[in-house]
């Protein structure tokens, strides 16, 4: 397992890096692929059992949605996304109403596959808003090195020295010191990464933020592991040797990207 993960990182952190470094038009196809294959794993752990025809059709068009709203964030900014969100809810909400003749359960199919798409593509587009100015690589990657900090701290931390069970009812494996653990990675990778390639910043808003960013970044990690259980899986996927899926990957960063441009905005 943690060869695996070690070599699935190798490889993945030059081509990030690169598409990243690119922007525009490139990172844009990243954003949407990421979002859709996120969507997807998303979608087979809350859409356990469907039936073919209408019921099918509700995630398959939040699938369709996901592109689009990391297109409309990107060239229009994120003031127009709540419109995508809005026709979609109506759309859905109409496929449901001769479903629930048959299944009382048909609204809560319009909650996950809304919430899906506020949770995975909505959550990624705040990184086309991270990217658009002249430092905007280097926030990406502050973003990026920070969460993956903490989730590397927490997990040795975790593994070797924890005690204490954190949320033990969502994640058995999570502790008390794994959390401490990675909140002290995020500052000092933060903290490092500020000194290197953005030394405008200052040092008590850059710890703000490492600490926002890793306490979100768990939360995120603690919510992703609800749906995995109550569907009854370890992994949301496997298509990420070592790390399970884009899902398991990102569950973090989905939660931290939108604090993150919040806090760039708000306090640098």
């Amino acid at each position: 397992m943690h060869l695996k993960r070690w070599i699935t990182g190798i490889v993945a952190v030059p081509l990030v890096y690169f598409l990243v470094a690119a922007g525009g038009t490139v990172f844009l196809l990243l954003i949407a692929a990421v979002a859709v294959l996120t969507l997807w794993e998303y979608h087979q752990a809350v859409f356990k059992t469907l039936d073919p025809g209408l019921a099918s059709a509700i995630p398959g068009l939040g699938i369709c949605l996901a592109p689009l709203i990391i297109l409309v964030a990107a060239r229009w900014g994120m003031a127009y996304v709540p419109l995508v969100l809005a026709v979609d809810l109506v759309v859905v909400a109409g496929l449901t109403l001769p479903l629930f003749k048959t299944d009382s359960q048909a609204p809560f199919l319009v909650a996950k596959q809304v919430l899906g798409l506020v949770y995975i593509p909505v959550s990624l587009a705040f990184l086309m808003l991270l990217r658009e100015d002249t430092a905007g690589a280097r926030w990406i990657f502050l973003l990026l090195v920070t969460v993956a900090a903490g989730d590397t701290g927490a997990f040795y931390t975790g593994t070797y020295l924890g005690r204490n069970k954190l949320c033990p009812w969502v994640s058995p494996k999570k502790t008390i010191e794994g959390s401490l653990g990675g909140l002290t990675a995020n500052i000092g990778v933060a903290l490092v990464f500020k000194w290197f390639f953005l030394p405008a910043l200052a040092i008590l808003p850059t710890v703000l933020f490492a600490l926002v960013i890793g306490i979100a970044g768990q939360v995120g990690d603690l919510f992703a592991s609800e749906f995995k259980r109550w569907a009854g899986i370890k992994d949301s996927g496997r298509l990420l040797p070592g790390h399970g899926g884009f899902l398991d990957r990102l569950d973090a960063l989905l939660f931290a990207t939108p604090l993150a441009y919040l806090l760039k905005i708000s306090i640098f």
